[in-house]
């Protein structure tokens, strides 16, 4: 993958259908869709080869998170399926994220693991009530090391992170960030947001956009618009 940012198209419906349609306008003017579980567990692996078949590189979103065997042996069961990108939960444990490193090189040589780190969705007071003490960004932080020191090849986390995990790993992982929103939006269930320029400028390698894009009235404008706005398009 060159260096910049990237657009990735979240699509966070109900059914293959409605992904697709969703879709389908969008992929002369879009390079990425994200997959998530809700679609995953509804459809099956094969919803990756209907997107990959449309042209698109597919960032399947699953957010694995088990003893390290099973992990690992979900990583298996996807040998030869097209997708890009694939999350696991980086509170998993270096263990298990070195067995997914191992089993990834083995079975998804073209796909990057990514660990997700905190939760966009999590405040203080969120990560309080489950026994986390630190900040989020010391959090982050932490996990985005142990990550990458097991073999992970990115992180997932919000975009207030981005200059932290810059800092303190450098160019070379691969930084991925929801929380994308305008300033005129309600945050829906996101607390830690930037705009799509802020973003690019932080260091996101990609961002993961839905609802702003989904819910516009022109999907395909938006579309160009973000897209010009992070330098993947002049």
């Amino acid at each position: 993958m060159s260096a910049g940012c990237r657009l990735i198209l979240a699509l966070d419906v109900e059914t293959r259908d409605e992904a697709l349609a969703l879709a389908k306008p969008l992929a002369g003017n879009l390079r990425w869709v994200k997959l998530g579980l809700q679609l995953f567990t509804r459809h099956g692996p094969g919803i990756v080869d209907d997107f990959a078949a449309l042209g698109f590189e597919v960032f399947l979103d699953l957010k694995l998170h088990d003893i390290p065997n099973t992990v690992a042996s979900a990583i298996k069961s996807l040998r030869g399926r097209p997708c890009s990108l694939l999350t696991l939960h980086a509170s998993g444990g270096p263990e298990m994220l070195a067995r997914a490193a191992e089993a990834a090189r083995d079975a998804l040589p073209a796909c990057r693991l990514l660990g997700v780190t905190v939760l966009t969705s999590m405040d203080q007071a969120q990560l309080g009530a489950v026994g986390v003490s630190r900040s989020a960004e010391d959090q982050v932080r932490l996990l985005g090391t142990m990550a990458t020191a097991a073999g992970i090849d990115g992180l997932v986390c919000s975009p207030l992170e981005l200059p932290v995990l810059r800092s303190a790993l450098g160019a070379k992982p691969f930084l991925v960030t929801p929380g994308i929103r305008y300033p005129d939006a309600k945050g829906d269930d996101q607390s830690r947001v930037m705009t799509p320029a802020q973003a690019a400028a932080a260091g996101a390698s990609a961002i993961v956009v839905g609802r702003p894009i989904l819910k516009d009235k022109d999907p395909a404008a938006m579309t160009l618009r973000i897209r010009r706005e992070i330098g993947e398009v002049a």
